[in-house]
């Protein structure tokens, strides 16, 4: 089993996001830490992007942020390596094709497998256009995430045979962000993906914030993903995130009807 399949093996997973740099790194750490400890199965770590094209203006903001604060991949991979003598969960970066292209994509992944990063997300890059990594991320045992959407319909099983690690299922149209109610037919989504590919876990994400939210899209899948009420909570708080952070990975992850270690 791959360590990303691992994170759904007990249970329905919870899966937080938070973007690195914002406020700094070493709040970022901090904050991979505590979510760890509060019971996330499996950590997205955002690598910030000048021009972020799937998320909405928290994450936008919080990419500025980081950006202006002077962070850098290199940085970024540092502040993971040493994460990982802590930190046993499983970790995925998410950023953009062209932060990969910017610093090279054979040495930007190897670094990936080098330091402990289990997987890779790039919103940006359709399923027809994977093949421009994937080959590299097999190459070094990088699990390159699919994304499928309520605009993927008739693609939903071919991404699904191919896909690796877990599938992300989108939501709703348009950029993350905190929505007060997801109405598309997501457990439709999901029984496509399995009929297609029954070993592959499906994770939703993009809108949620609350616990009743979060239990509802693990009921139909297989765990919950929140990024932008995370974010949300870091912009709000700054270096004084951290509690915060942790008490509301904890109800999240217990709305999901596991119990988060205290």
């Amino acid at each position: 089993m791959s360590n990303i399949k691992s994170a759904f093996a007990h249970g329905k997973a919870f899966i937080s996001f938070v973007t690195c740099g914002d406020p700094d790194l070493d709040t970022t750490a901090a904050l991979a830490r505590t979510m760890a400890e509060a019971g996330a199965d499996l950590i997205e770590l955002g690598i910030p992007f000048s021009d972020p094209t799937a998320e909405g203006p928290v994450i936008q903001a919080a990419n500025e942020r980081a950006l202006r604060g002077g962070v850098t991949a290199d940085r970024i991979f540092e502040m993971v390596r040493q994460l990982r003598r802590e930190v046993s969960v499983p970790l995925v970066f998410m950023t953009y094709a062209n932060v990969v292209y910017g610093y090279g994509a054979e040495r930007f992944i190897s670094t990936c497998a080098e330091i402990g990063v289990d997987g890779l997300i790039l919103p940006d890059v359709p399923f027809e256009e994977k093949e421009e990594f994937a080959p590299l991320c097999r190459k070094y045992g990088v699990e390159l995430i699919s994304l499928i959407a309520p605009t993927s319909a008739g693609r939903v099983e071919q991404i699904a045979r191919a896909a690796e690690g877990f599938v992300y299922c989108v939501s709703s149209l348009g950029v993350t962000g905190v929505r007060s109610e997801i109405t598309t037919d997501i457990g439709a989504m999901v029984r496509l993906v399995r009929e297609a590919n029954p070993d592959i876990p499906c994770a939703v994400g993009f809108g949620i914030s609350t616990p009743e939210q979060a239990a509802e899209m693990a009921a139909v899948s297989d765990g919950a993903i929140v990024g932008s009420a995370i974010v949300r909570l870091v912009g709000q708080y700054g270096r004084e995130a951290v509690p915060y952070v942790r008490e509301y990975v904890k109800r999240m992850k217990d709305a999901l009807g596991e119990d988060a270690p205290e």
